[in-house]
């Protein structure tokens, strides 16, 4: 695989990534206009970082905040030297984006390695700008020879694990990033803003796992500025800075992001909360969520604000991201036998089936940010995700689903391949239509992986419906085992650009493969 090295290479390791130290006191209060760095004087600093993302073969999206008013500059360029290089003006930060941007950058090289580096412009004297902050990424490539390899995960900051600085912070994403690789998806749960971070935690044995906390992760999020804070805690992690900078990411997000096991119109009754109605929390989140990531369906890229959306990384790969929270039913027993809605609504559906009859590349992966076949309950009886235990036909949310998979199956799709975390363990599923009893479907492969900075949970059951068997599953005994106790988990994808072969292995951390599974291009029931 021509673009592929063992380690980072020479021209990674020796970036200026303009990270700072992991903050020297455990409390950062007030963190609302500030940055976790230190500032000239009088010239705006990006001390937050900078991140890119959906990038394609001619255009990515690169991300900055500032600590006050600036201009957004965004310079790129063939090396890190960056000669020639070539110079865009963003938009004006202020606070009506929590002082954030996105600036899109159009016309680039294919399969190139692209430099950056993000300058902050005084408003009112151009001349005036803070230190550079740099950053590197690949656009897709052009050929079918040169491989892919990316990462997937999710569940950041959850059950009170939060930036633990005796333990390095989130040091898993340090390891992804000596992975090297040409994306990160990050299949939802990238904040817990219903998570409050205290500073300490007893753990089973006696020992104390210490937090960084801020004052807007002290309580629930319900305001705008509030879910803005938990999308800004995980940016106080060095490691997590350092990866934004070489990585590129594809996210996608869930219920974490608002509140656990949401779905539009629930009225809550949780006293945490003094906004009940989850509309508002969720429209609070979506601005929120859309100022602190790169995503190219949201604004101010693209004002239809949706989340879900397609990737081509060339042609072996499209990645087609899914949202199976801002458009489901209410969580029920999940029984229907007629169910229109879902877990993915009528339109978002067809833009899926569509989408994925006009995908001409090797391999099709569905990012799902919930598993399918395996049993997620939402208190005694009702169901989170598409299964509910039932082992017979189609019910409920598994409906679409079954529609779906009989679509791939009729239009001769092949090579999909479903990922997702959410369950906080990783596995590996084989569906497989001759064990179920939904039976007009291809056989497929899903894989489970997270979380990254979580409390782990014991394995969920089965259902039978489409015929899963799980192959492979690591997960812990009990509920919210901390992240000293039970490794962190992450999932990596290699696509050979010479056999087109697409090798799933789950990871832990600490460098470990749990499980390796090769699929070869054009097979069915593999």
């Amino acid at each position: 695989m021509s673009r592929r090295q063992p380690s980072p290479s020479p021209r990674r390791r020796s970036l200026l990534l303009g990270s700072l130290a992991a903050p020297a006191a455990l409390a950062v209060p007030g963190l609302a206009g500030a940055a976790p760095a230190f500032a000239r004087s009088g010239r705006p600093e990006a001390g937050w970082g900078v991140r890119a993302g959906d990038v394609t073969a001619h255009a990515g999206l690169v991300w900055v905040r500032s600590d006050r008013p600036a201009r957004m500059i965004v310079e790129t360029a063939a090396t890190e030297s960056f000669r020639d290089a070539r110079r865009r003006h963003g938009p004006l930060l202020g606070p009506d984006t929590d002082f954030t941007g996105t600036t899109r950058l159009q016309g680039l090289p294919a399969s190139e390695q692209i430099h950056y580096r993000v300058l902050l412009a005084d408003p009112d004297d151009p001349r005036r700008t803070g230190r550079p902050v740099t950053g590197t990424f690949r656009t897709t490539p052009k050929s079918r020879k040169e491989g892919v390899r990316f990462l997937w995960s999710g569940d950041i900051a959850g059950q009170g694990w939060g930036i633990n600085p005796d333990r390095g912070g989130y040091r898993v994403f340090e390891e992804m990033r000596r992975r090297d690789p040409d994306f990160f998806l990050c299949s939802g749960d990238n904040i817990y803003a219903d998570g409050p971070i205290q500073p300490s935690v007893t753990l089973p044995d006696g020992s104390v796992w210490r937090n960084v906390t801020t004052e807007e992760k002290s309580k629930v999020a319900e305001s705008l500025d509030e879910f803005r804070g938990a999308f800004r805690y995980n940016l106080l992690d060095e490691n997590l800075r350092r990866f934004n900078a070489q990585v590129p990411s594809l996210v996608q997000w869930d219920d974490h992001e608002v509140r656990n096991n949401w779905y539009p119109g629930q009225i809550l009754d949780d006293a945490r909360y003094t906004e009940k109605d989850v509309n508002v929390l969720a429209g609070r989140s979506l601005r929120a969520f859309s100022e602190y990531f790169p995503v190219s369906t949201l604004p101010p890229g693209d004002e239809e604000g949706r989340v879900y959306r397609v990737l081509r990384h060339g042609p072996l790969l499209d990645v087609f991201v899914l949202d199976m929270r801002s458009y489901r039913n209410a969580n029920s027993p999940n029984r229907q036998i007629d169910d229109a809605t879902g877990i993915l609504g009528a339109r978002q559906l067809a833009w899926l089936k569509r989408e994925l009859s006009r995908s001409r590349a090797v391999w099709k992966v569905i990012a799902s940010d919930m598993p399918l076949g395996l049993v997620v309950p939402d208190g005694r009886a009702n169901f989170e995700a598409v299964a509910q235990g039932d082992p017979g036909a189609p019910l409920g949310r598994e409906l679409q689903i079954a529609e779906l998979l009989r679509h791939i199956k009729h239009r001769r799709i092949t090579g999909t391949v479903w990922l997702t975390a959410d369950v906080h363990y990783t596995s590996a599923q084989h569906y497989d239509p001759s064990r179920a009893a939904f039976k007009d479907f291809a056989p497929f492969w899903e894989f489970v992986s997270g979380p990254l900075a979580a409390g782990g949970f014991p394995a969920t059951k089965l259902d039978a419906t489409f015929g899963p068997e799980q192959k492979f599953v690591k997960a812990p005994s009990r509920a919210n085992t901390s992240p000293a106790e039970t490794p962190q988990y992450f999932g990596e994808v290699d696509i050979d650009g010479g056999s087109g072969d697409l090798t799933v292995r789950l990871r832990q951390e600490g460098g470990g493969v749990l499980f390796t599974k090769v699929l070869r291009p054009g097979r069915v029931g593999q």
